[in-house]
């Protein structure tokens, strides 16, 4: 009985996997490239600015986010709140497009990126 469960687990598990990556959009490598690009920039400045004081969140163990790392960014002057807004919201707006499956407005979303981060 315990066999037959953790099996049915295993197989929902790799159904749910095929169909995620059998249903990428137009797009989702380049979001993927961008938003690494993104992170390395971002891991690259961080790695510039002066040391912080460490955070409630951070004490807690909390895993940052990239809103998180943006705000402690501009706080140590790397990276405006208007240009991790800009960045979040093409991203978000590239994700939603290419979930629609329209390559166009990805493109356009992922190239509106690019230039907030100045890239």
């Amino acid at each position: 009985m315990m066999a037959s469960k953790q099996l049915a687990a295993v197989i929902a598990v790799s159904l749910a996997a095929s169909i995620t990556s059998a249903y990428a959009g137009p797009c989702s490598s380049e979001i993927d490239r961008l938003q690494a690009r993104i992170d390395a920039r971002i891991g690259a400045k961080a790695a510039t600015a002066p040391s912080q004081k460490e955070s409630t969140d951070a004490l807690l163990h909390r895993q940052p986010t990239p809103k998180s790392v943006g705000q402690a960014e501009e706080r140590a002057g790397q990276m405006s709140a208007e240009t991790v807004q800009a960045v979040e919201r093409a991203m978000t707006r590239a994700r939603e497009a290419d979930a629609a499956g329209n390559k166009d407005a990805c493109e356009g979303a992922l190239a509106d990126a690019q230039r907030a981060i100045g890239g």
